[in-house]
Parts: structure tokens; C-alpha cells; sequence
């Protein structure tokens, strides 16, 4: 049985990273070729994986804050937020698909995309904060855990 106080081993942790950014990673790949954005136009894809993946990590870090009153596997963070959501996520290509439209001469949505990518990330993560609270909060209220 593990110790759910104890630190986990680097090696594990290492491990379980590099599997969750490798399922997070395709999954964003996936999206990608799922719905594909034409050249010079707004990258929607690589938008809505940013938000959706930000949202997630706000749902995430309520449920596994530590003042839950059962433990979380000392994993569980590192897999799911490093890794997957870490894999999804990507700062890279939404760098990439922005230079891609201010070097194409699609300024206007090249820097509407530049702004609205953090903002809404920011958004999806505090939204996500808030809502995943409230839902926590008036499950307990109603005697769940």
C-alpha cells in the first residue's frame, strides 16, 4: 500500500509525466487533425485546446487540493496536470501559428489571436476555478464528500 504522505520517487514521478505529456500530446495532434484550420486563418484548434485545456486544469486543482479530506495519490498531480494537460496545452504552436499570420500578413488576426489566447486561458481557468468550487461546495452541503 502506498504511503500517501510520502513524496514519491523522482523515477516515478518522471514516469508518469512523461506518459501523461505523451496521451496529452496526441490528443492534441488528434484535435488537429480532427478539425484542421485552413492556412491564414484564425487557429481555432490550437485556441480551443488552449482553453478547454486551462479549464480542465482549474476543475483539476480544486479536486485535488489538499483540503480534500481523503488524500489524492501523490501521482495523480503529476500525471493529470504535468503531463496531460501539460501535453495538451501548447504555448508552442500558438507561437508558431502567430508568427504564421503576422509573417503572412494577417496582422489583425495575428494579434487578435496573440491577446486572446492568454485572456481566455486565464478566463477558462478562473471560470473553471469558480464553478468546480461552487459544484464541490453544494455537493458537501448536500452530504456528499
Amino acid at each position: 500500500m502506498t504511503d500517501l504522505r510520502k513524496p514519491p520517487d523522482v523515477r516515478r514521478v518522471l514516469t508518469v509525466v512523461a506518459v501523461g505529456g505523451a496521451a496529452g500530446a496526441a490528443a492534441r495532434y488528434g484535435a488537429s487533425l480532427l478539425w484542421p484550420d485552413a492556412p491564414g486563418t484564425f487557429p481555432w484548434t490550437t485556441f480551443g485546446v488552449n482553453a478547454v485545456g486551462c479549464a480542465l486544469m482549474g476543475v483539476l486543482m480544486v479536486l485535488i487540493t489538499p483540503a480534500r479530506t481523503t488524500p489524492v495519490h501523490p501521482l495523480v498531480r503529476p500525471f493529470l496536470a504535468t503531463g496531460v494537460l501539460g501535453g495538451f496545452t501548447t504555448f508552442s504552436t500558438y507561437a508558431v501559428d502567430s508568427e504564421r499570420l503576422l509573417d503572412g500578413g494577417r496582422v489583425r488576426t495575428g494579434l487578435m489571436y496573440l491577446a486572446l489566447t492568454p485572456l481566455t486561458a486565464l478566463a477558462a481557468v478562473w471560470a473553471a476555478t469558480v464553478l468546480t468550487r461552487r459544484a464541490v461546495a453544494r455537493r458537501r452541503e448536500a452530504g456528499g464528500r
